[in-house]
């Protein structure tokens, strides 16, 4: 099911640099940037219609993001679509966005979902490297040519495994002739490719992405990949509780990022207060939240 992993890393192992960015801010959780701009608040507000100045707004709101929460979690999840959409403008917001998180000393992880055949996947995966992010998200279904160029010069990546929306039911639970199911298989397979991988702390550069609505699975999975970062969307405004997330965690309290997007980025706030300073304290609440579950990491909220 498993094979026997042989670290191969030094400490600049992206999977090193995640777990210290989580225990630097006191718990395993990150923020998914993925603004909408109908959603921003209304100093925000664009001036007009055009790609330019939507841009211009979803970075003026990231940006903000970054700072209200520099110190309460370690790593942010940048949602690559949210700023393609509004063509060159967008991307060069991205470009924005991705340095002052890592300017603000972020663990950033590309949510980009990359999939093609080997020699398309290192133009993914060099594109991903000018963004200079740690990890980018991507698919499995091409195999391990569409995914090993990701983990190449230091980097890292998710691969979907078990994702939280409803709709993956219908193929990531199919049964194979072998009696797994594709998720199973294709967790075997990020275990066999993450077993190359290995950093000082024993966790692969090559995670998995394991919905945080998806517990039984989760702990299956778990077993099928005791090496394997995992990377949990769906808590929060998707419905998964803290409880849920807990199988994805190993017994250690190590082994799983936490991401929380909707309920941290638009929080209701109380009369008065700022817009950033409820992001802040949405991002604190959310962090406790996770932190009463697998145990505080350092440091509290200030």
């Amino acid at each position: 099911m498993t094979s026997t992993p042989t670290a191969t890393q030094t400490s600049a192992h992206p999977a090193d640099l995640l777990l210290q960015a989580m225990k630097q801010a006191g718990s395993p959780v990150c923020v998914g940037l993925d603004p909408v701009l109908e959603r921003l608040p209304h100093p925000l507000n664009p001036q007009d219609a055009s790609n330019a100045a939507a841009a211009y707004a979803i970075a003026a709101f990231s940006c903000a993001v970054l700072h209200a929460v520099q110190g309460v979690v370690g790593a942010i999840k940048i949602q690559s679509a949210c700023y393609e959409r509004f063509g060159a403008e967008g991307a060069a917001a991205l470009d924005c966005v991705f340095r002052e998180a890592r300017q603000l000393g972020f663990c950033v992880i590309f949510d980009a979902k990359r999939a093609d055949i080997g020699v398309s996947t290192e133009h993914y995966a060099a594109a991903s490297r000018a963004l200079d992010a740690q990890f980018t998200t991507c698919s499995p279904y091409l195999g391990a040519d569409g995914i090993e160029p990701f983990l190449a010069e230091g980097r890292g990546a998710f691969a979907l495994v078990r994702t939280s929306n409803p709709s993956g039911d219908l193929l990531q639970s199919l049964a194979l002739a072998d009696g797994r199911t594709v998720a199973e298989a294709v967790a075997d397979l990020i275990s066999q490719i993450g077993a190359k991988h290995l950093g000082q702390a024993g966790f692969s550069s090559l995670g998995a992405v394991v919905g945080a609505t998806k517990r039984e699975d989760a702990i299956q999975l778990r077993k099928r990949m005791p090496h394997a970062m995992f990377l949990v969307p769906g808590y929060g405004a998707q419905g998964g509780t803290a409880d849920d997330v807990r199988a994805c965690f190993r017994e250690d309290g190590r082994g799983a990022i936490v991401n929380a997007s909707r309920s941290v980025l638009y929080p209701k706030g109380t009369p008065g207060q700022s817009f950033d300073a409820a992001i802040h304290d949405a991002a604190c609440a959310f962090r406790d939240e996770i932190a009463a579950v697998v145990g505080p990491m350092e440091r509290s909220c200030g």
